[in-house]
Order: structure tokens, then C-alpha cells, then sequence
């Protein structure tokens, strides 16, 4: 998706979600490129990728079948890496099929070798392996290449190696410990690369994925932040009708962006509930009633519910056990906001497209997102899920964030834990005084970062408050003894 600052490299291993995954993506997603997981560390940031195109994407298992992937008509495939020989026993077998479906297909990494098994061309282990920066020798353009320099960059990760192309394809270029580390038969429409294009150290990556997906698989931009916008109301009007809808909205991006989604499909059908625990950073609560009630003009009901969560922790250190009741009192005050609004129908929920590829996808009823580790919404609420926000990665909610108009401190809000700075507060129960000074001192060390320009770059960073660790200190040329904060 254009406008997206997405994370440079993301090498979590995470399995693909099930086939159906996802609803109809509307206009936005009508052209649409399929990423096959054989178990690849990379194997989600291909569609990322993909995705930042402006070509929409989704991840699925390497076995998935046929017959979904003929009723999804892609534009193209794309076969992801992954960590087996593509000769061991074991070893996830390519299907042929795949290859004569009629559409272009480029295979990275283990894809390419597996391709190239299948069809005839000699896979072997090589002399030495390559991980890391290595560099690439292109002798044929070919379509892939064509444009770019004869010796490039790129960032390899295997042991094995195409010795010999299949009968019909092209060797494209070479590197240090790969004969064949790219290939082709356009004829066929098959296209293959030993190197990772879809990380940041391959500096040509992009340029080699924009000429698959626009000039060989013929996609265009369709995957906008705009357009998501105008898909995703068009679909809550016709999934909420009249209905009512409730929101618990934390204040952080997902929630936030959600509402406001719903907020601008069906207007104040919606209310949110926001639930002050006590336990945010400075002036968070304060940002969430300007934002989303005197600007946006959301219905939000603000449950004033400090004291109930101080009285719950009194005399509570265990970090897990501070989660556990943070979670139960949540659950306990929204269900009582929640019946003050009569009967709603409808309950949005943030949910990503991480959330739905780490669950394995769902296709039947859905699961009740926990609440940033809290412990979740009550699973009984028999509400009907309005999940708008289910076919995004985290950038792209926050380009469609923007998109809205949410202001850009919260656009760009760096993950918040559900218990808030309960669980920052190590070895000790939580109290005023301990929240107050950790709350200054968090607000401090953000201003800093902010005023350096680095809060973007950092993923994130936090302030923790050991409970029962005091030091000497020097304050106004006086002996001092105070707590001590770690910053992270």
C-alpha cells in the first residue's frame, strides 16, 4: 500500500493463513497476487511487499488447494523460501499443477529450486552456503532484469544451489556460490531468483518485484489507503445495516483506526467505550476524549474506573497475576458500560491480517482478539464481530489512519501494553506514587526521542520503575535518595 513506513525487515516466522481467510476486498483488492508459504523466515514480508506495489497480497499455505486458488483467479503467484533441502524426503513438494495454471509464477529462494527440481534442473548442495550480502552477476537481462546494472547487490540465505536450469529456461545471473541464481521461460511464464528481493538489503528488490507484478503479471495499483477506506465503509453499511455497534477503544492504532472506520461507514450507530484504568502514560486519556469526541464527534463513553484497578492491585507484585486481574476488571467494567447502552448488535474489533495468519485464518466463528494482552473482551457477549481492519498489516493501518485524519502522534503511537505501566513497575505493587513518577519519567524520555526525531525509527521505547531499588543522588547540591528508572 502507497504512503505505508513499514518496518525495513521483518524475520518473525509465522505460519500462513488458512485458504478464505480474508472477505472479498472490494476494489481495492480486485487484482491480486498469491504468496505460497514453504516455511520461509521472509515468507509474510513478501506480501508486504507485494502490498507496498500497490498489488494487493495475501499468504497461504504452499497446500493449499487448486480449486482455491482457480476460484481466486490471481494475477501471479509467488513461491516464498524456506529452511529444507529441496531434495530430503521431508522436503514440501512443489506441484506441478501450480505451474500450468495459466498465470506467471516467480520463485524465490527455495521456490526457485524447488521449480527447478520439478522441471528438470539439477539442485545440489553447494561448496559453501551463502547468508548475507552477496553479489549478484547478471548475465542475460531478461524481464526480470531488464533496466538494472550487470552487478548488483542482494541478500542470499541457502545452502543449496541450482547447478543446471530445467530444459526451456535461461540462466539469468550468477554469484559467488550459485551457478544459476536467477532464471526464466517467459513462454511458460515461470521465473525464478536464488536472492531475497523483498528485504532491505537487496537494493534492487523492489524494482525486480514491480516488473513481475505490473509488467509481466500486468497488475496496476488498486491496493490504496484510499480505496481501503472506501472498500472497508461500503462493506460495514451492508454487514451493520441499522444496528448498533459498541467499540472498546483502547487508544492505541488498531482500535483507533478501527472506530473511526466504522464511525465514518455508519455515523452514531456507533459508540466507544474507553475504559481509564489509571495505568496510561501522561495525557493519553485527555488525547482519546479530543481526538475522538470533540473532533471527530464519535459517541464515547468514558468509564472513570481508577480507583476499582488501584483497589484490585493493592498488594499485588507477581507480574502475571497483575495481568490476570487488569484483565478481569476490564472485562467486568466494559460488560457494565456495555449493558448501559441497551442492546448493541455489532462489536468492532481491531483485528490484523498478523492476527489472522498467526490463528492459522478462521473460517468459521471468529476469535474474540485479546486486548493487548490483557485477557480479552468477554467471549459471551454474543455479539456479531466488525472486523475492518482484517486484511491489513500494521502499516497499512496506520496509512489508513492518516488516511482518516487521525492525528499523527497517535498515527504513529508505539505499541501499548493492555495492563499499562502495572507491568512496568518490577517487584512491587502498584500505587499513585510509583505510577506517578514512572508516568514523568516515560513522558520525559519520549520528549527526547521526539525532539531528536528518532520516536519513528524506534520500534519502541519505555521507561521501567523497579519497585523497591532506591539510590543516592545530587539535586540542587543536596544529598538526594530516590527510585531508579531503567529506559529501554
Amino acid at each position: 500500500m502507497r504512503g505505508g513506513s513499514p518496518p525495513e525487515v521483518d524475520d518473525v516466522r509465522t505460519d500462513a493463513a488458512a485458504p478464505g481467510a480474508l472477505a472479498d476486498g472490494g476494489a481495492a483488492a480486485a487484482q491480486e497476487v498469491l504468496v505460497l508459504d514453504y516455511g520461509g523466515q521472509y515468507s509474510q514480508l513478501i506480501a508486504r511487499r507485494v502490498r507496498e506495489c500497490g498489488v494487493f497480497s495475501e499468504l497461504l499455505p504452499h497446500d493449499v488447494a487448486l480449486e482455491e486458488i482457480r476460484r481466486r483467479a490471481p494475477r501471479g503467484l509467488i513461491l516464498s523460501g524456506g529452511p529444507a533441502s529441496v531434495y530430503a524426503d521431508e522436503a514440501p513438494r512443489l506441484r506441478t499443477e501450480l505451474l500450468d495454471l495459466g498465470v506467471p509464477v516467480l520463485g524465490i529462494c527455495y521456490g526457485m529450486q524447488a521449480m527447478a527440481r520439478e522441471l528438470g534442473g539439477r539442485v545440489e548442495l553447494a561448496e559453501a552456503g551463502e547468508f548475507g550480502r552477496s553479489e549478484l552477476h547478471v548475465r542475460e537481462p531478461g524481464r526480470l532484469f531488464a533496466g538494472l546494472p550487470a552487478e548488483q547487490s542482494c541478500w542470499m540465505s541457502h545452502r543449496d544451489s541450482v547447478f543446471e536450469p530445467p530444459p526451456g529456461f535461461t540462466a539469468l545471473a550468477s554469484s559467488p556460490s550459485s551457478p544459476v541464481a536467477a532464471l526464466e521461460n517467459p513462454e511458460r511464464g515461470l521465473y525464478g531468483i536464488q536472492f531475497h528481493p523483498e528485504v532491505v538489503h537487496t537494493p534492487y528488490g523492489t524494482a525486480i518485484l514491480e516488473t513481475f507484478l505490473t509488467g509481466i503479471c500486468g497488475c496496476e495499483e488498486t491496493w490504496t489507503a484510499a480505496q481501503v477506506v472506501e472498500d472497508q465503509i461500503h462493506r460495514v453499511r451492508e454487514q451493520v445495516g441499522e444496528g448498533k455497534v459498541i467499540c472498546g477503544l483502547s487508544g492505541g492504532v488498531d482500535s483507533s483506526v478501527a472506530a473511526l472506520l466504522v464511525h465514518r461507514a455508519v455515523g452514531d450507530q456507533l459508540t466507544c467505550v474507553f475504559v481509564d484504568h489509571g495505568l496510561l502514560r501522561r495525557n493519553e486519556a485527555e488525547q482519546v476524549v479530543a481526538s475522538f469526541r470533540d473532533h471527530f464527534h464519535v459517541p464515547l463513553v468514558v468509564a472513570q474506573a481508577e480507583d476499582r484497578f488501584l483497589d484490585r492491585l493493592a498488594g499485588v507484585t507477581d507480574p502475571e497475576r497483575k495481568r490476570k486481574v487488569i484483565g478481569e476488571e476490564f472485562i467486568r467494567v466494559f460488560e457494565e458500560e456495555a449493558g448501559r447502552l441497551g442492546d448493541p448488535r455489532y462489536l468492532v474489533q481491531g483485528t490484523l491480517y498478523s492476527d489472522v495468519i498467526e490463528s492459522g485464518g478462521s473460517t468459521g466463528a471468529a476469535t474474540i482478539k485479546s486486548h493487548h494482552n490483557v485477557g480479552g473482551l468477554p467471549e459471551d457477549l454474543e455479539l456479531e464481530l466488525v472486523e475492518p481492519l482484517r486484511a491489513l498489516f500494521k502499516d497499512e493501518v496506520r496509512a489508513v489512519g492518516a488516511e482518516l485524519g487521525l492525528p499523527e502522534r497517535m498515527v504513529w503511537r508505539q505499541p501499548f501494553p493492555g495492563p499499562g505501566l502495572a507491568i512496568r513497575i518490577v517487584g512491587g505493587e502498584v500505587n499513585r506514587e510509583r505510577l506517578a513518577v514512572l508516568r514523568d519519567a516515560d513522558f520525559v524520555l519520549q520528549e527526547e526521542i521526539r525532539a531528536a526525531g528518532l520516536y519513528r525509527e524506534l520500534w519502541q521505547s519505555f521507561c521501567v520503575l523497579p519497585a523497591d531499588l532506591r539510590t543516592v543522588g545530587v539535586q540542587g547540591d543536596e544529598r538526594t535518595y530516590g527510585h531508579v528508572i531503567a529506559i529501554r
